[in-house]
């Protein structure tokens, strides 16, 4: 009773009226039956309107509809269908008639707001207010309305008072707001769910990159923006434009938004519209020849056959369109051709949808609209005319949509009504009395309806009054005779346990390309694998530059966001799209300098083993024993183990051979070069000795003294080297300094100090032995061996001179090469310095090597 404030007032003038009055009756169109219990329905059955004066200051019009529209009205006659059918199954609702009452709302939310108020509030004339409100409202629940506009409209009045509201066709996702629209349901999915849906459709194809075109009311800018907000949080994809489409025809607004889908490269356009939207639109199009786009539809247009003819095939054939799932309601076509108009003569006649209905599809009239007309050759209706002999949409039952969520719209509330009634304890709201049920308890009942329809689909509503939502997929084929076909390629729907799933059967899908391929839809190219993206400034993300990924960095995937560096002992592929294992680099025995530098140490080896032999053999010569040949035969096995020493530095490092390298290299060299240094001591003294009074002298450099200075002089380097592995040891060590794609294996010193400690042990005896041997390069040749010390002393100093620069210089493995080339040059000239002229005389000139011809010279002199 509440609402009666809304369109009535008090028409007596005292303050304590103890009644109040309709001004006036609303004469709407619509059809109705009467009830126990009546359920209200609002559809679009005619599709145009003049609109007359709705104020309720005067008294109400009726409103003047224009357009019969066949479908709209087999929607109307689906929910009488539907009550009949529900009226003849004892199983529901047992010994309860359901009524209707249905009105046209003209496409207008005028008219339907008017449609809405009536069927809650009734039309009684009078309304006695000091009598208890009780008694079963006019309707309990009202199905629709159509349109996302007017159900907001509508359902914001009929919340405040939990009056509920089915809709079987708006789909504005915001009527899921359960705290503005707490008593709306509806049997078709929310546009979140058909946006979702699209988006899932782009991500199959690939098309990142589209076009959005929405009409200018709540159904087309609520999808616009939970495109908006799910397409970018999905990463399904970018919208290259959105544009509005006009009201009514606008030809410069029309031909402003062809031009943008003209000039864009988004080959896919999304329309979320109705198909009047599309009329203009369309015209536009053929007008620019905008051709090689790839349409989709919502479903307020997918089967728009306006717009399936052979003018605008060229452009729309081939769309993919979501559509409302498609039903099949056994009966229902036997119903509709049961059907007859109301020839009764009351103040109904006129606004009876039926009788509307038989006119518009018998081309007659039940009344003349004016004198003469029968004359004239106009037709009067007997009501008596036979719908199978005429060709109408209106029996075409093929391909039920709305008329099936009409259909389950319906058999919820029957549902919900027969819970309410059941009257069982612990069931909530228990009103068995048919004249005290409310629509408020009928809201708990629909929020736990679960049924499922003879189709096979499951009704049941989420805590925003949504049901569980499923679409089919739709394709426009365009036959080659010219005809066009509207088929089935494939369902998305979402259930209990699996979540939204897409079904596509694409080889269905008819492609309106000369390729019959899905065109390609992107702004920028997916990037390789080996690159990473980079947005372009002022860009959607979905434009974006291909940049190769740095050394050391590889992407093997497409359309990655960053490059991810190698482990460290792995390098990026040329390619850059794997890694692979570093190149290793260290002095190896298989690489042409590393056989040359082994062959040489081997050589050289040899050679003091042959030499050594040599000697040997001729131990009794005096060229052998003179100037101690036990020095000769230790210089000759120091010689020995520094070409041997050098191999330690060729193959991969390892602890051992890092440890042992250098301390090898250092303890075999103080020992040659100390051998050396005696030599040149005994060739002082013994030519020092030769002199008058001076015999004494060398009775200080006899064997014994000699072994002993060349073992203690050898014994400091032995501690040196000892002290070094023991305070910090040389170690191998992986440098990817030199070459970042290289891993070069090398020894670390670990202890400068001691590294240089140990060569410049080594210098400081060579020094000491060049300087001795200069001294006493003036010494009879034949008497001693001063001048060829001297030169390979000079040799030796000179080679490792020059190793110093050269060895820090070097990286990798030719600091090692660098190394070993000294050890052997300055062996090489130690051993050829010292004994080549020896073995020259021992082997060619044996008769020099005779104790007179040594000492001869030197007596003579």
């Amino acid at each position: 009773m509440l609402l009666y404030s809304y369109f009535s007032s008090a028409v007596s003038s005292p303050l304590y009226s103890s009644s109040c009055h309709l001004q006036g009756q609303f004469h709407l169109n619509g059809m109705h039956k009467a009830g126990d219990l009546v359920l209200g329905g609002l559809f679009e059955v005619h599709f145009f309107s003049a609109y007359p004066d709705l104020s309720f200051t005067s008294e109400p019009q009726q409103p003047t509809c224009h357009g019969f529209d066949v479908l709209g009205f087999r929607q109307a006659m689906t929910m009488a269908f539907a009550i009949d059918e529900i009226n003849r199954n004892s199983n529901l609702l047992p010994n309860v008639t359901l009524g209707y009452s249905l009105y046209d709302n003209c496409l207008q939310l005028g008219i339907g707001f008017r449609a809405a108020l009536s069927l809650v509030s009734g039309q009684e004339e009078q309304v006695i207010l000091h009598e208890t409100c009780v008694g079963t409202p006019p309707v309990l629940g009202i199905v629709g309305d159509a349109s996302s506009t007017r159900s907001i409209a509508i359902s914001t009045v009929l919340g405040l008072y939990r009056v509920p509201m089915v809709s079987y066709f708006a789909t504005c996702s915001c009527l899921s707001d359960r705290q503005k629209f707490p008593s709306f349901f509806r049997t078709i999915p929310s546009d979140a769910f058909q946006v979702r849906a699209m988006i899932q459709i782009l991500k199959r194809f690939s098309w990142t990159w589209a076009g959005l075109l929405v009409s200018d009311d709540d159904y087309g800018l609520h999808a616009a923006r939970s495109f908006q907000s799910d397409l970018g949080s999905s990463d399904g994809g970018c919208l290259a434009y959105v544009e509005v489409l006009p009201w009514g025809d606008n030809p410069a607004e029309l031909r402003r938004i062809v031009h943008v889908m003209k000039k864009s490269t988004a080959r896919v356009v999304i329309v979320f519209a109705h198909e009047n939207h599309l009329i203009n639109l369309m015209e536009e199009v053929v007008r620019q020849n905008v051709t090689g786009l790839q349409w989709m539809a919502s479903e307020a247009w997918t089967a728009a056959a306006v717009l399936q003819t052979p003018h605008l095939m060229p452009y729309l054939g081939g769309t993919l369109g979501i559509a409302i799932r498609r039903g099949e309601i056994p009966g229902l076509r036997d119903f509709l051709l049961q059907m007859r108009p109301d020839l009764h003569q009351n103040n109904s006649y006129g606004t009876n949808v039926v009788n509307q209905f038989w006119e518009y599809t018998f081309q007659c009239r039940f009344k003349p609209p004016r004198a003469g007309w029968v004359e004239a050759g106009g037709a009067l209706c007997t009501g008596q005319e036979d719908l199978k002999n005429v060709e109408t949409d209106f029996l075409d039952i093929s391909n039920l949509r709305p008329e099936y969520n009409v259909y389950k719209a319906v058999y919820a509330l029957a549902y919900a009504l027969d819970d309410l009634l059941q009257c069982e304890p612990g069931r909530g709201h228990n009103y068995c009395n048919l004249r005290r049920l409310e629509p408020w308890q009928l809201v708990y009942y629909l929020e736990k309806v679960n049924f499922t329809t003879p189709f096979g689909d499951q009704v049941s509503f989420d805590e925003n009054g949504d049901v569980l939502p499923i679409y089919d997929i739709m394709n426009w084929l365009w036959l080659p005779d010219g005809r066009t076909k509207v088929q089935v390629v494939g369902e998305v729907k979402k259930s209990t346990f699996k979540g939204e799933e897409l079904t596509i059967d694409e080889d269905k899908i008819f492609w309106n390309f000369e390729t019959k391929e899905p065109p390609r839809s992107v702004c920028s190219e997916s990037c390789p694998p080996g690159t990473r993206m980079a947005r372009k400034k002022g860009q959607p993300e979905c434009c974006f530059d291909c940049i190769p990924c740095s050394e050391g960095e590889i992407s093997n995937g497409t359309d990655s966001m960053e490059c991810t560096s190698c482990p460290e002992d792995f390098w990026s592929s040329p390619q850059r799209d794997h890694c692979v294992p570093k190149k290793t680099e260290f002095l190896s025995y298989h690489e042409p300098l590393g056989i040359c530098l082994t062959a040489t140490s081997l050589l050289g080896t040899f050679i003091c083993t042959i030499v050594l032999g040599i000697f040997i053999y001729h131990h009794q010569t005096p060229i052998v024993r003179a100037n101690n040949s036990e020095l000769s035969f230790l210089l000759l096995v120091s010689l020995k183990l520094c070409f041997l020493c050098s191999l330690l530095f060729i193959g991969r490092p390892r602890l051992w051979t890092c440890q042992l390298r250098h301390a090898a290299f250092g303890i075999s060299f103080v020992l040659c070069v100390t051998c050396i240094l005696v030599k040149t001591m005994v060739v002082l003294a013994v030519f020092k000795a030769s002199k008058p009074g001076c015999e004494a002298s060398l009775k200080w450099f006899g064997a014994v003294q000699q072994r002993g200075t060349v073992l203690v002089l050898t014994s400091v380097q032995t501690t040196i080297c000892t002290a070094w592995l023991v305070s910090s040891s040389p170690a191998p060590h992986k440098n990817t300094q030199y070459d970042k794609d290289k891993i070069v294996y090398e020894c670390v010193v670990g202890s400068t100090v001691g590294f240089t400690v140990l060569l410049g042990y080594i210098g400081l005896l060579a020094i000491l032995s060049f300087l001795l041997a200069f001294l006493a390069r003036n010494l009879p040749d034949n008497f001693n061996e001063a001048k060829l010390i001297t030169f390979s002393m000079l040799i030796f100093c000179a080679v490792w001179v020059a190793f110093v620069p050269a060895y820090i210089s070097s990286p990798g493995k030719y600091a090692d090469a660098v190394e070993v080339f000294a050890i052997l040059a300055s062996s090489f000239g130690l051993l050829v310095a010292l004994f080549g002229p020896k073995c020259y005389i021992i082997l060619l000139r044996p008769e020099r090597n005779t104790k007179k011809a040594i000492m001869g010279r030197g007596m003579e002199s």
